[in-house]
This record gives C-alpha cells, sequence and structure tokens, in this order.
C-alpha cells in the first residue's frame, strides 16, 4: 500500500487556491517544491535530452510473506478508499507518466525495494507502488543527512491506506541501482509515522507525476522518481515493464521491472497495446476500458478501471462482484475477508476473461485462487480454497470500476508506456500455470 495525498504547509507564505494555481500553471512542472511564482516552464516530455540510446535495464524483485500482517482485503480496501476519495483538483485535458527499475520483495501487502539515499547512500527498505508519485522515507529506519541532502524547509504531511506521516521535505540522491541514480529528487523525510510494518521505511513513488496535481500547496505538480530519471538523461524511453511469477513461498525472487522498453523474454505471443481510458478517475492512474465475463456471461460491461502493483486482489463493482459471487457458488469468508468454494466448485470453475478492445485475457482456474501454500500468511486455513476476486464497494459507473491488482498482474506481462499513452498486455508461460 502506498503514500496517496501529500500536503505541504508553507512556513513564510499563504496558502494559495489549489485550482487557482492548478489552472495558471497548467503545463508547469517543478523537480521539487517552489512557491508557485518561481515554476520553470514544464519540459515538454517528448524532448528528450540528447544521449546516446540507454540498452534497457532490469532489476528483480522478491515476494516476501510475514506471517500476522494482516487481512489482506482490510489493506487493500483501505487503499482502494485512499484511490476514490484522493482530491484530484482539476482534471487536465492530457496527463504523462514515466518509468524505470527497481529491486522489490513483496511483504503480504505490498513489493518493496531497497533504496539507496544520499552520498554515500544509506539503504532503506521502501514500498513499490506505480499508483503514487511521492517518495517517503523514516517510517522505521532514521534519515541520514549527506552532503546531497537539502532540507527545503517545509513541512509535508502524507497520509495513506497502510500509515500515515508527518515530516520535512527534502531534497537528496536515490540509488535503485548502479545504473539507476536520481539526483535532487523531492522526499519527504518523517518525523512522525504510524501504520507501516516494522522494517519498512516508507514508500517509492513511482507513480503518474499528475497524482500530486492539487496536493501541493504553491506548486502544480511535483516530479515523481521516473521523471527525474528521464529529465536527467538516466532512460532514454519513458516506459516500464512489469513481470511477476505467481508466489507460492515467502521468499522468493519471483519478478522484474524492466525500464526503457519490454522484456521480450519474459512473455509469449503479441505484446498488445491498448490506451489510456479517458474516463475520470480511472484516467489518472494506468487505467483502461474493459469487460469482464464468466462462463460466457458478461459480470461486467465496458467499463473503466485501473491496473495496480500496490494492491493485492482483482477487485470489480459490486454489482459485477455479485454476479461472479452467484454464478461460482463462492460464501464469503469472515476472518480473512476473502470469497471461499469448495473442492467441487473449483473442479467447476470457469475461466473469468477480461475483454480490452477485443482482446481476451484469462485467468483460469487455477489463476482466481489465493495460492493453498501461503493460506496461513492471510490468517486461513491451509485446506480452505480461496478467490482472488473481490468487492470494490461501489457499483459500476463510478468511473473506476475495477482494479487488476497483483495477483492479476502475476498471469499476465504488462508495460507502461508513458511517451504513448498507452498499457501493453501479454501472456507469459505463468498464464496457464497450476502453481496455486
Amino acid at each position: 500500500m502506498a503514500l496517496k495525498c501529500l500536503k505541504i504547509r508553507p512556513r513564510r507564505k499563504p496558502r494559495e487556491d489549489k485550482r487557482a494555481t492548478l489552472n495558471s500553471n497548467r503545463g508547469q512542472h517543478v523537480q521539487g517544491f517552489r512557491s508557485s511564482h518561481t515554476l520553470p516552464c514544464r519540459p515538454q516530455r517528448h524532448r528528450a535530452p540528447v544521449l546516446v540510446d540507454t540498452p534497457k535495464v532490469t532489476i528483480p524483485f522478491t515476494a516476501r510473506f510475514r506471517s500476522g500482517t494482516g487481512n489482506v482485503v482490510s489493506a487493500d480496501r483501505a487503499r482502494i478508499d485512499a484511490i476514490k476519495s484522493k482530491n484530484y483538483g482539476v482534471a487536465p485535458a492530457t496527463h504523462k507518466r514515466t518509468s524505470y527499475s527497481i529491486a522489490a520483495t513483496n511483504d503480504a501487502i505490498a513489493y518493496t525495494t531497497p533504496v539507496g539515499v544520499g552520498v554515500p547512500a544509506t539503504n532503506y527498505t521502501l514500498l513499490i507502488d506505480i499508483g503514487n508519485a511521492i517518495t517517503s522515507i523514516g517510517a522505521d529506519k532514521p534519515y541520514v543527512k549527506t552532503n546531497t541532502s537539502v532540507d527545503t524547509g517545509e513541512t509535508v504531511e502524507v497520509t495513506s491506506g497502510l500509515g500515515s506521516c508527518f515530516g520535512t521535505a527534502y531534497y537528496d540522491t536515490l540509488t535503485l541501482s548502479p545504473e539507476l541514480v536520481v539526483k535532487k529528487q523531492f522526499i519527504c523525510v518523517s518525523s512522525s509515522y504510524s501504520g507501516f510494518p516494522s522494517g519498512i521505511d516508507g514508500a517509492l513513488g513511482l507513480g503518474p507525476t499528475i497524482l500530486s496535481e492539487g496536493t501541493v500547496t504553491g506548486v502544480s505538480e511535483v516530479a515523481a522518481v521516473t521523471d527525474n530519471l528521464y529529465s536527467q538523461g538516466t532512460i532514454s524511453t519513458d516506459a516500464v515493464g512489469v513481470f511477476y511469477a505467481p508466489t507460492t513461498n515467502t521468499s522468493t525472487t519471483n519478478g522484474e521491472l524492466t525500464f526503457g522498453g519490454p522484456d521480450a523474454t519474459k512473455y509469449t505471443g503479441t505484446l498488445t497495446y491498448f490506451p489510456i481510458t479517458t474516463t475520470y478517475p480511472a484516467s489518472y492512474y494506468w487505467g483502461i476500458d474493459q469487460s469482464v465475463t464468466y462462463n460466457g456471461a458478461t459480470v461486467l460491461a465496458s467499463t473503466a478501471g485501473i491496473f495496480d502493483t500496490g494492491t493485492t486482489l482483482v477487485y470489480l463493482a459490486s454489482d459485477a462482484y455479485n454476479e461472479y459471487v452467484s454464478a461460482t457458488g463462492a460464501k464469503l469468508d469472515d476472518t480473512t475477508g476473502l470469497l471461499t468454494i469448495t473442492s467441487a466448485q473449483y473442479a467447476a470453475l470457469a475461466p473469468l476473461n477480461f475483454v480490452v478492445s477485443g482482446t481476451t485475457y484469462t485467468l483460469t482456474a487455477n489463476a482466481q485462487i489465493w495460492p493453498r501454500s501461503l493460506n496461513t500468511y492471510i490468517g486461513g486455513t491451509s485446506s480452505t480454497i480461496y478467490l482472488i476476486v473481490n468487492n470494490l464497494g461501489t457499483p459500476s459507473g463510478e468511473g473506476l470500476d475495477f482494479i487488476n491488482g497483483y495477483t492479476f498482474l502475476e498471469r499476465f506481462y504488462s508495460f507502461f508506456d508513458t511517451t504513448n499513452s498507452r498499457i501493453g498486455v501479454a501472456t507469459t508461460s505463468y498464464t496457464t500455470a497450476t502453481t496455486n
């Protein structure tokens, strides 16, 4: 789960109206925090710095589950509430996204990666999220200042579904790998955190910069890590590929992020591209339009929703969820918050199809269930069959009617292309695997 809202409280300047600031500064961009009257013109994303084309950079991540991390559905629900209740300010006509590469570990509720901060670097374990633009540290390990640390003197308050922090805005150097170093990155350094699991130091914001729009007093946006990597010439293409293998134990390196282009060795068949949805608010995220069918019957008509690495399960609008429950005969387990089915129902479980612009991506019966070897890590019993489809909690027609979380992404390769405002999806060798 990742930090969702950011408020910077100027100590020396009166608060400005966010909507007025957004309108007057539309098309402007800041690398970090500046007062609105000093905003430079936003560099156009497609006017890339002149550089020699850099090779794709790939970094693995590890799935790590901890016993007692709590109810997965409750954690997801807090994230969903944060996503759907976020104040987006004025919806712009266009938006931008960027990407890059990092190592990650699954902590039963989110993947994490070690990130070096400062020079020399101190390593912090940060949550990874393509649906969040703000990087924050200090929840567990204290921030260590170095010669690259710049205190802006501004106060930052951040809230999320997972936890909250209150701290100071800094610029510093972040090291994701030897090839991935971003200078003068805006970060929130915590003086007070709550809600984060032990051992997690904060969040690495890799999401669309637009998600910071309207949340920072006096500025139009705060540049995310990937924006600065691109503008500094570290990456030559604004795109990131995400590959997961289904997780079946608590400490396996089972995925990778590839920046600069797709990794053709990780998918099978054709990588098919789809435009970012124009439906608000899904358009602010990595959103697409899709329909969902089960056993040949439509449970969710074509509508907008999002891909999200920070959400564990697959969530459908409540009316579609109810159709799925009725069709499968599943029952809700109060302990885990997950649907359960019997062995006989599992044997009869039909394909769940996600249809995007005429292309169908199928979750097989095995792909629709939680890994049985990990049942106890979500508070379940080893002999129970749990489903990974859950209730979004709101009816369809609200502009964000599904979330394809990492249990969906484990079965398909996904490619998030900022330059062309599109998402690519392809099958992998794990699409029809029976690992669960």
